[in-house]
C-alpha cells in the first residue's frame, strides 16, 4: 500500500472522513489487471512521477525464478555501491595481485621473522587470481607467473579474463570492482585472522581433558597409599 501511494502521488489516511482531495493519488496513467498463469497482477503504469516501483520476474522453475532474483539483486547492490561510493578498481584479481607484489617488495626490505607476515598476506592474496585460472582451466603456476611478471614491469592493472583464462589489461578489458567492497573484504579478512589467531592463544592454554584425567588419578592414588613417599630424582 505504501508502494502504490508513493507510485500514484497519493497519501495514506486512517479515516475516510480525514479524506482531503490533495491525499488522492491521480498521477497514475495507466490501471489495468493482468493473469500470468492462475493468479491475477495489478500494473499501475505511465506514472508521471513515480517514487516507487514493482519488478515481475518470471522464470520456467523455481530454481530458475531465484537465480534470477539472486543476479538482480546482485546488480542492485552493485549499482547502489556504485553511487554511494563511486570509485572502482580493477578486476579479474588484478587489486590482490598487485597488492601481493606490493607486500612481498615490502618484506624484502625487512630484516627477520619481521617479513613472513607480509609474504603470508601475499599469498592469501593471490589465492583470488588463482581460483581465476583454475576455473578457466589454464596453467596456474604458468599464468600466475605471466601475472606476477605483468605487475612487476607493465602497471597494476593486469588480471585474468574469467573466460580464456589470459592475462589481460582490465583497463582495456572493462572489468571493474567496487572500492567500497574490496576494502570491505579486507578488513574483514584480516579481523577474522586476528581473531582466530587470539582464539588459539586462548585453547592454547587450556589444559587436556587427558592431563586433568592424569592429575585426578594421581590424587586418588595418594589417597588411597598416604604413607607412600614420593619418588627423590
Amino acid at each position: 500500500m505504501n508502494r502504490v501511494a508513493r507510485a500514484v502521488g497519493g497519501q495514506i489516511v486512517h479515516r475516510t472522513e480525514e479524506l482531503k482531495e490533495s491525499d488522492v493519488g491521480t498521477e497514475c496513467g495507466l490501471f489495468e489487471i493482468k493473469k500470468f498463469g492462475d493468479e491475477y497482477f495489478t500494473f499501475l503504469t505511465k506514472c508521471k512521477n513515480p517514487k516507487a516501483c514493482t519488478i515481475l520476474l518470471r522464470g520456467a522453475s523455481k530454481d530458475v525464478l531465484m537465480e534470477v532474483e539472486r543476479n538482480l539483486q546482485d546488480a542492485m547492490n552493485v549499482a547502489r555501491n556504485v553511487i554511494m561510493d563511486p570509485h572502482l578498481v580493477p578486476g579479474g584479481g588484478a587489486v590482490e595481485a598487485a597488492l601481493a607484489h606490493k607486500l612481498n617488495e615490502k618484506s624484502k626490505a625487512i630484516l627477520g621473522v619481521g617479513q613472513w607476515p607480509y609474504r603470508a598476506l601475499a599469498d592469501a592474496l593471490k589465492i583470488i587470481p588463482k581460483t581465476l585460472m583454475q576455473n578457466c582451466g589454464v596453467n596456474t603456476i604458468r599464468t600466475m607467473t605471466t601475472l606476477i611478471a605483468k605487475h612487476a614491469t607493465e602497471g597494476t592493472t593486469w588480471g585474468v579474463d574469467g573466460e580464456t583464462g589470459k592475462i589481460v589489461d582490465m583497463k582495456e578489458f572493462g572489468v571493474w570492482d567496487t572500492f567500497q567492497v574490496k576494502a570491505q573484504v579486507m578488513k574483514t579478512a584480516i579481523e577474522t585472522a586476528i581473531l582466530l589467531l587470539r582464539i588459539d592463544d586462548i585453547v592454547s592454554g587450556v589444559k587436556k581433558q587427558s592431563d586433568i584425567d592424569a592429575e585426578k588419578m594421581a590424587g586418588k592414588f595418594q589417597q588411597q597409599n598416604p604413607e607412600a613417599a614420593p619418588a627423590e630424582e
